[in-house]
């Protein structure tokens, strides 16, 4: 992208004007205060990570719903969805979940359809689910609030874990061997269990209370976060010398590819600004006498293809400049477009035949074929796209908190 972005430059308005947008750019971007969320939130998942959150999540969820049929598989389901609350990466909620979750579906016979369908799936709820990362380079890209749209996706997160909830369920209604029942627990085990819990609560709601009581920004939001998470990890005495340098380091690595996307990117779409094919593409599509419904399927289409050969990052930072004017030309609400731009990207990251969540859950179950993985995924895929119907027919979903803050 930086290296197309230049040569378009160059040759539209000369080597000069070229070579400085090469100089600019990783300054500007490098140096931004608002880009400084990124390394903030990754830093909050490492160190969740660190302190056992996600096994304890996972522990307390599995006591309440283990000994029903499908249960561990939709414990798995919700454990993600904590777990993304406080991580913000579909990769690494979809890793962390599947080294917790699958070794305990095994144990009970799980289908292996079943058991990486829905840690793959439900990874996919860390770039929905608030703090996102996804929603930040949206807002930095469009200039929309970032607090509104972590606002925004936290029904459409609920919205879709209820849907993979319901696939569970129907699943293993329709053959029961796909998800045997679990040990039962006692009232006061399942009780005892939610004390496991409290810390992704307190971070939660210590972050997303803030931004949405107007506390604090979502930059300040992230690092209360990330000291929130490290504070915890101590507490709990998780976190040694070892751990530490390892969580800055994979945070290093996680935001210098975010980071490095970013700057191509731009110098991509300072090309397409010099040369308006997005605002050319946008007056084309605006003057189209079709339904904008229309155009927004085709839209959606769009995302899902790229969805299978792309980073999820890199096609939001590749599409998002000559997009929006599209969007905004057909008067669709921007905040809206985000949410439901962040589901359809969820979706492309368990797609055939680069989706990289799955990919990813490879790792952690090393003996399940991939042809078995994938065939585990397409009900949650629908799932998905049920989803981004509800929220397109009953747009409220996504806009009612953020229009209260």
């Amino acid at each position: 992208m930086a290296l197309i972005g230049f040569l378009g430059l160059s040759a539209i308005v000369g080597f000069s004007a070229g070579a400085s947008i090469l100089g600019i750019t990783p300054l500007a971007e490098g140096s931004s205060y608002t880009l400084s969320v990124i390394p903030l939130f990754v830093l909050m998942g490492q160190f969740s990570f660190i302190s056992g959150i996600s096994s304890d999540i996972y522990k307390s969820v599995y006591s309440w719903f283990g000994h029903f049929r499908g249960g561990l598989a939709m414990a798995t389901i919700l454990a993600c969805s904590g777990f993304a609350a406080i991580c913000g990466s579909s990769l690494a909620t979809g890793a962390t979940m599947g080294m917790v979750a699958i070794p305990e579906m095994d144990k009970y016979n799980y289908d292996p359809r079943l058991s990486t369908g829905c840690v793959a799936a439900g990874g996919t709820l860390g770039i929905l689910i608030p703090p996102s990362i996804g929603f930040v380079l949206y807002g930095i890209l469009t200039e929309q609030s970032i607090g509104k749209l972590f606002m925004a996706g936290i029904l459409p997160g609920a919205l879709l874990s209820c849907t993979f909830l319901a696939v569970i369920w129907l699943r293993c209604w329709i053959n029961p061997d796909f998800g045997p029942c679990g040990p039962s627990t006692s009232w006061s085990q399942k009780f005892k269990s939610l004390a496991g819990t409290w810390g992704m609560m307190l971070l939660f709601g210590l972050v997303m209370g803030g931004i949405y009581l107007g506390w604090f920004t979502p930059t300040e939001a992230a690092g209360i976060g990330a000291f929130g998470a490290f504070v915890f990890a101590l507490l709990k005495k998780k976190l040694t010398f070892r751990g530490l340098v390892n969580a800055l380091l994979e945070t290093g690595r996680t935001t210098a590819m975010i980071f490095l996307i970013i700057i191509g990117a731009n110098i991509f779409s300072s090309f397409l600004g010099i040369a308006r094919i997005p605002m050319e593409l946008a007056d084309l599509i605006a003057g189209l006498e079709v339904n904008r419904f229309f155009i927004l399927t085709a839209i959606v289409l769009i995302f899902v293809v790229l969805g299978c050969v792309m980073d999820a990052y890199a096609i939001m930072i590749l599409t998002v400049p000559i997009i929006f004017p599209v969007v905004e030309a057909l008067h669709f609400d921007p905040i809206w477009f985000g949410v439901l731009m962040v589901i359809v990207l969820e979706i492309g990251l368990i797609t055939p035949p680069v989706g990289l969540n799955v990919f990813v859950l490879k790792a952690a179950a090393p003996n399940v074929p991939m042809g078995t993985v994938f065939r585990g995924i397409w009900p949650f895929m629908m799932a998905g796209i049920a989803a981004i119907v509800l929220i397109t027919i009953f747009p409220e979903i996504a806009t009612y908190i953020p229009n209260r803050m």
